[in-house]
């Protein structure tokens, strides 16, 4: 039983806290501060999830006091029979939502609730390479589909036979960081490459680095600072394209306040025909770039103890291997394999990645030892 009072002391212990952001959030000076309100709002819908689950814990811990009472005073059979079924089916249920409390008590990454910035980039392997970053971004959009999330490219260099050598974009919608942040490394491709004439099998790579994506108040920016250029836009013919400079590239000064020194950043942004556009694109990617620098040492220290995650120095790490010829997939971080290559390959991709959330929790249950 000691393992009930300590899950019931810890979710004892937060019903003062849910009961005081339940006012806070009504507070009109709480509503003002947007930084503040968006943190508590948050928070609300957390403690929220586990008050329902106290609730219900509350009540299995009930349900078999009181079945147990009634197996041993009472005499009528059927009587007996209910509270007998009762008494099965909350201590079938109980451990089940212990794991579920556990789970949820466990602190959340506060970036897993964010968008995402999406960064493929062909590795060894030139054309061949390209190709398959192309296949990994087809592979991703086709997801992104399922879930109902909402891409846009910011910047995209082609390779020469096809695919990208490097594309960026941007996606939205529900927990999209705490989703993807598993696709960070380097993506292995076993195949004939089509430019092969030969039909022998190339190894090639392409890396996918994901970074959440800044809010506005994440990053302190000096928008005085930053140095604008305009230039015409490249791209598919037609009458726009060489008068209209609707390119934008940034320049600003940034000084890493892990280190103290100053790297100049460099941010080009071509996507759409509409300078206001892309030049807000520019800034979005300029918030991001300089959230992930700030935040390296955060995701390193949370990479070092979790195998589930690359860090950030280390993006060289191999995390998953696509072999055509045997039509197979290996994740390397869990040893997961299966041969579905075709539906994988058409964004079937969720079930990888649930197993990757599953190692994950695991290794967040032992951190916190509950």
């Amino acid at each position: 039983m000691a393992d009930n009072n300590t899950i019931l002391e810890k979710l004892d212990g937060l019903v003062a806290r849910f009961e005081e952001i339940s006012t806070l959030i009504t507070d009109p000076a709480v509503i003002a501060d947007q930084k503040r309100y968006v943190k508590l709002t948050k928070e609300y819908k957390e403690l929220d999830d586990l008050m329902k689950a106290r609730k219900e814990y509350i009540q299995l811990l009930g349900n078999i006091e009181e079945a147990k009472n009634i197996l041993a005073t009472e005499s009528d059979s059927e009587m007996r029979e209910m509270a007998k079924e009762e008494m099965d089916n909350s201590q079938d249920r109980l451990p089940q939502l212990e794991e579920e409390i556990k789970l949820m008590l466990v602190p959340a990454d506060p970036q897993d609730g964010r968008n995402a910035i999406l960064e493929i980039r062909g590795g060894t392997g030139g054309d061949e390479a390209a190709i398959f970053a192309g296949d990994l971004f087809r592979m991703y959009a086709k997801y992104f589909e399922t879930k109902g999330w909402k891409m846009e490219v910011s910047s995209a260099n082609e390779g020469a036979a096809g695919g990208y050598k490097e594309i960026i974009c941007s996606v939205t919608g529900d927990s999209v960081y705490g989703t993807l942040k598993y696709e960070s490394g380097v993506h292995r491709v076993q195949r004939v490459p089509a430019t092969e004439t030969q039909g022998r099998v190339h190894t090639s790579a392409a890396s996918v680095a994901v970074l959440p994506e800044a809010e506005e108040f994440d990053v302190i920016i000096n928008e005085g600072e930053i140095k604008w250029d305009t230039f015409r836009s490249g791209g598919a013919g037609g009458q726009n394209v060489n008068k209209v400079e609707s390119g934008v590239r940034l320049r600003y000064i940034w000084k890493n306040p892990n280190t103290g020194i100053a790297e100049e950043i460099l941010i080009e942004c071509t996507e759409t025909r509409d300078q206001p556009k892309n030049k807000e694109r520019a800034l979005a990617r300029l918030r991001t770039f300089i959230y992930d620098k700030e935040h390296q040492k955060y995701i390193d220290d949370i990479a070092s103890k979790r195998k589930t995650m690359v860090s950030t120095g280390d993006r060289s790490a191999k995390i998953r291997t696509y072999n055509y010829p045997q039509g197979r997939i290996t994740d390397h971080r869990i040893n997961y394999t299966i041969y579905n290559l075709a539906a994988f390959m058409d964004g079937d991709i969720q079930d990888c990645i649930d197993h990757l959330i599953v190692a994950e929790n695991a290794e967040r249950l032992k951190e916190s030892e509950l």
